[in-house]
């Protein structure tokens, strides 16, 4: 006789979840192929983490502490935190396939965990804030708003690579080319008035 492992299982599932919601968004995604894929009874989706669009809160949440995590915000690096944000997004193409998927299905609207999610970014806003206290960033630009055009800058290119492809090419010295143009203009968008 098997030995449940409810750890195990969870965990299966949450894969499956990621894979399926970044490829069908939260409509799109079907419990059905995520049981499958996760080779668990359905019932046990819906037990361990709700309906679809709860299951949906708990895996974004989720890749987003990761990243949070393996990516903090350092004020006295932008530019190593602008590599190692790209080379996370590389490795993990999925955490920006669900947040377009989230935008798509909520839009504006508020999001079931934006609590959650404001405090995430408070801690991502208050190094920044700190960078500035201190002169090593420009004040000139409110700390959220410098973060998120920090964070565009850095996840653009993943999360649109045909774009990217099109447009600033497909090899190796042009995805070298971009980083280090990305890079540039990070240092030049943080850079103390002189």
């Amino acid at each position: 006789m098997a030995v449940r492992d409810p750890e195990a299982t969870k965990a299966r599932i949450f894969e499956a979840a990621v894979a399926e919601f970044a490829r069908y968004g939260i409509a799109g995604a079907r419990i059905d192929r995520i049981a499958a894929q996760a080779k668990a009874n359905k019932q046990l989706i819906y037990a361990y983490f709700g309906n679809k669009a709860e299951l949906f809160t708990h895996v974004l949440g989720k890749v987003m502490v990761d990243l949070a995590a393996s990516v903090p915000v350092d004020p006295d690096d932008i530019e190593g935190w602008i590599d190692r944000l790209l080379d996370y997004h590389a490795a993990h193409p999925a955490l920006l396939r669900l947040l377009f998927w989230e935008g798509i299905e909520y839009g504006s609207d508020e999001l079931p965990d934006e609590t959650a999610r404001q405090d995430h970014y408070t801690r991502k806003a208050a190094a920044i804030e700190d960078g500035q206290a201190r002169g090593v960033i420009t004040d000139a630009i409110p700390p959220r708003d410098l973060l998120f055009l920090l964070t565009a800058l850095a996840n653009w290119s993943a999360a649109v690579p045909q774009m990217r492809r099109i447009l600033t090419g497909a090899d190796d010295t042009d995805r070298a080319r971009l980083r280090a143009s990305i890079k540039e203009a990070a240092r030049r968008l943080i850079a103390p008035s002189p």
